[in-house]
């Protein structure tokens, strides 16, 4: 039986093309018969075998653009420590990965920055690690802790909504992880270490990292599991900096107080640089089981439970001194290089945490195959936060080390949960000109955010109710489509998505000012989408895709709490949804093992979503807020090429090449934003990997990413890079080799940011790390 697979309605067809076409990026791991010819190969190449990259089946021809990595390649190419590391050389993929083990790490698109983690969808087989509560990058950052990387059968990037099987959130991408079950008895242990050198301002150190894993499997005639678990403790360089703003005048007053570091801030107004903070020391577990029962030849029952924990600790450290060389962490005045500050006691105990995680992920599913014209998959899946708390204290250094009061931060019963029935009918068998995929689905988000006083951050119990944000929204889908071959050399796809959204349970408050309850608010909304193929001939295919998506705000975006100077106030719980008009038009030119793609892409959004400064509703203040902006498009070419054998036998390159023209065409609440380039959205990016295998057991690996100057404001008013907060152009190369000792043992050494590149995207950036990996498998 070929087991279908929910999310591979997309997916796996992907898979399928890269096997078939892109031999640096897909690796042979089962032949089936083929049960439909790839709609984007060329003709004598869609009437033979479809190899299957997961093992899983190619069950839908694919209506997007797609990218695919094997484990394989993953491993020769990448330093892989978290599972978001297989995504590193990606065209147009950027994880905002800080440091090892980091909870907030959301992905870029073309179209979208790393604020706008909503619009993109990440699964893995088919359980869902978005985390769309919240289109941020901070909480509503995706699961990763929920995959560990020996599991990763492969990894598949899809590009643009152009499938009906996706919701809107897939205006960006859709990343798709794939795991596998094990024929036999199977274990594998895995050690790793890290060491970052890095120096930054007056901040000089040496951070590092280490990480064991285990993983067993087996399979007793029907019945098959998986057991994974790892354990990862780190400690990062800095994620923030202290800092203020430099008076209009010198002066002579306050205590000399000497330390700080002279520079300007992202908008080019100079500050000093007090000191630093958010030094995390982690400590990560990561725990997973898998089961799979193949019923009989015709239905599959499986099952996984994942529980993932975190527990982490924030320092900060200040360059200030007194004349007498003592540390200063506040007061004031403070006479610093020539001007005088009052540094609050907030400054830097706002740097210093305690955040404990505790989340587990549940998923069931049941494919059934009746027939080679029938197959069907159900899934249910939940993500819930069992644990969510976070402590900071409100005194000052060094007081609030030893304790004192606070307020304590919890997401606890926060969560989602998923339900999807999925099909494919082939009404003249799998040689027919026609495969209807068909489904409906079923979601449900809840967020619930409270923040408490405490007499003791460290370990107080709760006080009195400080701030609430809370709410649920659910969405039903229906969505169909129908890959039709209308020859041997076009395919049409075409088909539409059908959403119901709802909003509900809102409710805001922050003393001192009464409770709110939020409006409940609907829409709905049907989404087209067609696709085109044309082989053109043996090495030439074309494809012309188009797609209207729409994405519904997220409970987060809906019932934020605004802090206008010192008081906190409602959100605005009537935000429009996000209206997407994706085009995109390829050329493919296939060549001995390898492959060059040209894709020109648009993307026009109404009512986007973003979050900037303008007049609060039915109110005269002004504040900086989640909001609907007129109309932003997009514009951009990307050219993505990759080959076998180059110059040497044993050498592959790859690599991507992307402009994007995206700016504000339309603002209503902020003209000066008109015409500006997208926040966060560089202009150009690139990838490119080269690796030389002199043998079956040696890999090197050389691999480089450039991305382009972003703005962090959606006028593009901050104008100065090189600082916190500020977003710069970088360009970092990557090292690795890999030796397989033989068929046990396995070994990898590798360096990131090879040659020391020190840049910003908000945060500063982890600057060169060594990297050294030993694995057994049994």
């Amino acid at each position: 039986m070929l087991p279908f697979s929910l999310r591979a309605a997309v997916s796996a067809p992907a898979l399928a093309f890269a096997a078939l076409a892109s031999p640096a990026f897909a690796q042979e791991a089962a032949v089936s018969p083929a049960p439909f010819a790839d709609n984007d190969a060329p003709a004598d190449q869609r009437a033979g075998d479809l190899v299957i990259v997961t093992g899983k089946a190619a069950n839908e021809q694919v209506a997007t653009t797609a990218e695919t990595r094997s484990a394989e390649q993953i491993e020769e190419t990448t330093n892989v420590i978290n599972a978001e590391d297989s995504l590193r050389y990606f065209p147009n993929i950027l994880v905002r990965k800080r440091h090892i083990g980091d909870t907030q790490a959301p992905i870029t698109t073309r179209t979208s920055g790393v604020g706008a983690s909503a619009r993109s969808l990440i699964y893995a087989d088919g359980v869902l690690l978005s985390a769309l509560i919240g289109n941020n990058n901070s909480n509503a950052s995706p699961k990763w802790g929920m995959v560990s990387p020996e599991e990763i059968a492969s990894v598949s990037v899809l590009y643009g909504p152009f499938s009906a099987a996706y919701a809107g959130n897939s205006i960006g991408a859709v990343v798709e992880i794939e795991t596998r079950m094990p024929d036999r008895f199977e274990a594998m242990a895995d050690l790793g270490v890290s060491v970052q050198d890095f120096e930054q301002y007056s901040t000089s150190g040496n951070y590092g990292a280490h990480q064991g894993s285990l993983v067993l499997g087996n399979r007793f005639g029907p019945l098959s599991f998986w057991l994974s678990g790892s354990y990862t403790q780190s400690d990062s360089q800095p994620l923030t900096y202290v800092t203020a703003t430099r008076p209009t005048l010198a002066s002579a007053t306050g205590a000399v107080t000497s330390g700080a570091i002279n520079t300007f801030n992202r908008a080019g107004a100079p500050i000093v640089v007090l000191g630093a903070g958010g030094f995390e020391n982690q400590e990560q577990t990561n725990l997973k089981f898998k089961t799979q029962w193949d019923i009989n030849d015709q239905a599959q029952l499986s099952w996984s439970i994942g529980r993932f924990g975190n527990d982490t600790t924030a320092t900060a450290e200040t360059y200030l001194r007194n004349a007498s060389g003592a540390q200063v962490w506040s007061g004031g005045p403070l006479n610093i290089n020539g001007y005088s500050y009052t540094v609050a006691a907030s400054a830097f105990s706002n740097a210093i945490y305690k955040f404990d995680e505790e989340q587990w992920s549940n998923s069931a599913t049941f494919d059934w195959t009746p027939s080679e014209n029938f197959e069907a998959r159900f899934v249910v899946t939940s993500y819930d936060y069992g644990t969510s708390e976070q402590r900071t204290p409100s005194m000052a250094i060094p007081a609030a080390l030893s304790g004192g009061a606070g307020s304590i931060a919890r997401m606890d019963g926060t969560g989602w949960k998923t339900v999807d029935a999925d099909g494919i009918w082939r009404p003249e068998g799998r040689n027919g000109p026609h495969e209807v995929s068909f489904g409906v689905h079923g979601d449900r988000y809840e967020l619930q955010n409270d923040r408490f006083a405490t007499t003791n951050w460290l370990s107080g119990g709760v006080g009195a109710l400080q701030t609430s944000a809370r709410g649920k929204t659910q969405t039903a889908a229906l969505w169909a489509q129908d890959a039709w071959d209308i020859s041997d050399q076009l395919t049409l796809i075409a088909g539409g998505r059908l959403e119901s959204w709802k909003a509900y349970d809102g409710f805001n408050f922050s003393t001192p000012t009464a409770p709110t309850i939020q409006p409940e608010v609907e829409a709905d909304a049907f989404s087209p989408k067609a696709s085109l193929t044309w082989n053109v001939s043996q090495d030439w295919s074309a494809k012309a895709s188009i797609g209207k998506a729409y994405r519904f705000p997220t409970v987060g975006e809906l019932y934020q709490l605004v802090t206008v100077g010192a008081s906190v106030t409602s959100p605005n719980p009537n935000l429009k949804p996000e209206e997407a008009l994706s085009t995109e038009v390829s050329l493919t030119h296939h060549f001995e093992d390898g492959q060059v793609r040209v894709s020109l892409f648009t993307e026009d959004l109404k009512d986007a979503i973003i979050s900037q400064t303008a007049q609060l509703p039915a109110s005269t203040q002004v504040a900086t807020f989640i909001q609907n902006i007129d109309k932003v498009e997009s514009r951009g070419i990307e050219v993505v090429a990759d080959k076998e054998d180059v110059l040497i036998d044993g050498l592959s390159l790859s690599g991507s090449l992307t402009y994007v023209d995206s700016m504000t065409a339309e603002n209503r609440a902020n003209p000066a934003a008109v015409g500006k380039q997208t926040a966060q959205v560089p202009k150009w990016r690139a990838t490119l990997v080269g690796t030389y295998r002199p043998n079956d057991q040696l890999s090197f690996t050389l691999a480089g990413r450039f991305v382009d100057r972003m703005y962090g404001t959606i006028d593009n008013s901050d104008s100065f890079s090189h600082t916190y907060q500020g977003f710069e152009a970088f360009m970092t190369w990557d090292a690795r080799v890999t030796f397989k000792v033989d068929e046990h043992w396995s070994a990898s050494a590798g360096i990131e940011n090879l040659f020391d590149a020190d840049y910003f995207l908000f945060h500063p950036f982890p600057q060169r790390t060594a990297t050294a990996e030993l694995q057994y498998r049994f």
